[in-house]
């Protein structure tokens, strides 16, 4: 994981994902670029956000830009991370934009690194849009960290995986395999009456131990929302880095129905590692 993006925006809990993404970023030396996203009028409108007085036109445009570059590269100057040049390896940082982005256009630049690091969403206009989060996860074709509220200390020492035996969560595993092999105990969820066709827990802590990776298997007794069930548990078994896929099922069924994903995308206290 050498190169991380980190698309920039103009909600309150900006530092948080700076600080999750350092530390990734510090694990594996990485090389982390900061882009700078446009605030989505349409999500805005969708929120009920008042447009009252506001005219986005160019000077406010600039005006996002500039915030968000001294955003990104006041947190990185402030960290001592030394700025990227022809010369320089190990964990360093750019900056890429001269005009701001949309979110569809950071999940298309998001193709060429190996994770994307944002925010978890909120209902709040200044809270992480889910549009972003969705972009980078359905458009970019590679794993998103998601950072929650507040930065955690650590990253993938206790690492629990939500495992129902879906491609999309084979794929966040393979995604996620450089931590996992750094981790210090990996915990696969057993969650009672989520799951898909495919392998078993026990299968997958058996694979996951052929490659040293210390695998275990936790089995979750029913009763709570099983996405609730699961960070309760991996808050009791001391994770700091929650592994799934993203979306096994359609984003309208989960959106009526409800889902793991969607439990989890509102209540998350620690990272999360998903992919599509």
């Amino acid at each position: 994981m050498k190169s991380i993006l980190v698309p920039v925006e103009d909600h309150d809990r900006m530092t948080e994902v700076l600080q999750t993404a350092l530390l990734l970023a510090r694990q594996f030396d990485s090389y982390i670029e900061g882009i700078p996203l446009g605030p989505d009028l349409a999500e805005m409108v969708a929120a009920d956000f008042s447009m009252s007085g506001v005219i986005f036109d160019d000077r406010t445009r600039r005006e996002f830009l500039r915030h968000a570059r001294e955003t990104f590269e006041g947190f990185m100057a402030a960290g001592g991370i030394p700025r990227r040049s022809d010369d320089a390896k190990g964990l360093t940082f750019g900056w890429n934009g001269e005009t701001l982005v949309s979110p569809n256009s950071v999940g298309e630049y998001g193709r060429v690194f190996d994770i994307l690091t944002v925010g978890r969403p909120g209902p709040a206009s200044n809270e992480p849009h889910r549009a972003t989060l969705e972009a980078a996860l359905f458009e970019s074709g590679r794993p998103i960290l998601i950072a929650p509220p507040k930065a955690p200390p650590t990253l993938g020492t206790v690492t629990a995986i939500f495992w129902n035996g879906s491609s999309e969560t084979a794929r966040s595993v393979a995604f996620a395999m450089p931590l996992l092999l750094k981790a210090r105990d990996v915990v696969v969820l057993a969650v009672p009456g989520v799951r898909w066709p495919g392998p078993s827990d026990a299968q997958l802590a058996r694979s996951l131990r052929r490659h040293g990776i210390p695998a275990r298997v936790v089995e979750l007794k029913p009763g709570k929302a099983p996405g609730l069930a699961l960070l309760d548990k991996a808050a009791m078994l001391g994770a700091d880095l929650l592994i799934k896929g993203g979306y096994t099922q359609s984003r309208l069924r989960q959106m009526i129905f409800g889902s793991v994903t969607s439990e989890i995308l509102a209540e998350a206290t620690l990272p999360v590692f998903m992919a599509h």
